[in-house]
């Protein structure tokens, strides 16, 4: 069958005569959106931010990419702070501003090293030292040098690690990510190899500098530096199983129909294969609209012909977009993207799932916390992907009832104050059930 044109809206499916490609289906929590820089991946996700969110989910959508530009296509001002934006209810906004600084993530190991570091490091312990111990010092300064005190990547990481906490929240049902251009995405998924090295190193400086480290620092705050790296190490591990996750994460190439776009998108998938990263399909933006002019013609031909090349290379479901008269910008115009994309707003039941959305392009998603209420029960569904019962604990303070997953608590709200210990807790698969009594708490 050849590649079907409809031009009477501008997204539809490009369907091959040579290739047969089946529907992709992930079970995602996080919806990623990533290419090369300028390629549409804010417009995209933006509309399927606003689509899913009137549809019925609460909705974070996050971005990561330093242009800020998801606050223009929304036309509105979001900010490095959780928004909810106006005019869309059950959506907020996050654009993340990460700095890339030691003492930002690790705040003891970025004040040890800026000690280590700084020419006056010993301040008035170095009177107390005798010449050995200070050139024992002076050599592992020599050894270790400052760049190498730098985390490669730092900023992916912390824009990841910020990430996460937002993903292992069950009061979000989907997280939307417009990424940063794909090499920053490569860049923090070879991460975890990299802070190994990195940490090796910085723990190595601490061992060596032996009984020197504790004076300067005392035995149990060296202790607890060497415990922070050690937990960084293990989180930065995590985010990569989550991202790896097919029941967590679905990964959308964006591109546009020229060979230097599609020749990245060839390279990024691949090497986004490599780290297991679960890739639902493409979408080539900008693809010249069909019209009785031979410029035009000939320039749409010879996109075509990129595009069934792209095919055959990705082996995926690839959809297309023609290019708009005008630009897309606010809430109405993605409001109109999104329908071409996922077909008309229909309230996604209120059951944790799978739900299955999409007409050009495809998702399942799961809501994250459902309740139901009786005479004597409160139950409450949180749904963890990919979750360790291990990695799961309940406490409760003054009536409020906290979730930790990974050392990191969330409160989940109740219908009355409750009491942990009363609580009956149950992991059914990735399904968290608690079951509280609302009588005597």
């Amino acid at each position: 069958m050849p590649l079907q044109d409809n031009c009477s809206k501008p997204w539809y499916p490009c369907v091959s005569s040579s290739v047969t490609y089946c529907w992709q289906h992930y079970m995602a929590r996080l919806l990623l959106f990533g290419g090369k820089g300028g390629v549409g991946k804010t417009t995209t996700s933006s509309a399927t931010a606003v689509w899913l969110a009137d549809s019925g989910l609460r909705v974070l959508l996050v971005s990561s990419d330093p242009a800020h530009s998801t606050s223009d296509s929304l036309g509105v001002n979001i900010g490095s702070k959780v928004t909810p934006i106006e005019g869309v209810d059950g959506l907020w906004g996050l654009e993340m501003d990460p700095e890339a600084k030691i003492s930002a993530l690790l705040p003891k190991v970025g004040s040890a090293m800026e000690k280590m570091n700084s020419s006056g490091a010993l301040g008035s312990l170095g009177m107390m030292l005798d010449t050995k111990a200070k050139d024992e010092i002076k050599d592992i300064k020599g050894e270790i040098k400052t760049s190498d005190m730098v985390i490669p990547g730092l900023d992916e990481a912390m824009a990841f690690d910020e990430l996460l906490q937002h993903v292992e929240d069950p009061n979000w049902d989907v997280i939307v990510f417009d990424t940063a251009p794909t090499g920053h995405t490569l860049r923090f998924l070879s991460l975890p190899e990299l802070i190994e090295a990195w940490s090796d190193r910085v723990i190595r400086m601490m061992r060596v500098s032996g009984g020197i480290r504790s004076m300067m620092f005392g035995r149990k705050e060296s202790d607890a530096m060497k415990e922070e790296l050690e937990k960084f190490q293990r989180r930065v591990l995590h985010v990569r199983r989550v991202l790896s996750n097919d029941e967590i994460t679905s990964f959308t190439l964006v591109t546009i129909p020229e060979r230097m776009g599609v020749n990245e998108t060839i390279r990024a998938q691949k090497s986004l294969q490599e780290f297991n990263l679960p890739i639902g399909g493409c979408l080539v933006n900008r693809l010249t609209p069909e019209f009785d002019h031979p410029f035009l013609k000939t320039r749409r031909d010879a996109e075509l012909e990129i595009i069934e090349e792209l095919k055959e290379s990705l082996g995926l479901e690839v959809s297309c977009m023609e290019l708009f008269e005008t630009e897309v910008v606010g809430i109405e115009r993605l409001r109109e993207v999104g329908q071409y994309l996922y077909g008309p707003v229909t309230e996604i039941d209120g059951g944790l799932g799978p739900h299955s959305i999409g007409s050009i392009l495809h998702h399942e998603v799961h809501r994250g916390m459902v309740k139901q209420l009786s005479e004597d029960i409160e139950t409450i569904f949180l749904h963890y992907p990919g979750i360790k019962r291990e990695e799961l604990s309940l406490r409760s303070e003054e009536g409020v009832l906290f979730v930790g997953l990974n050392d990191r608590e969330k409160e989940v709200k109740t219908s009355i104050p409750v009491k942990a210990s009363q609580v009956n807790a149950k992991l059914e698969g990735d399904v968290l059930r608690l079951d509280i009594p609302l009588k005597d708490q």
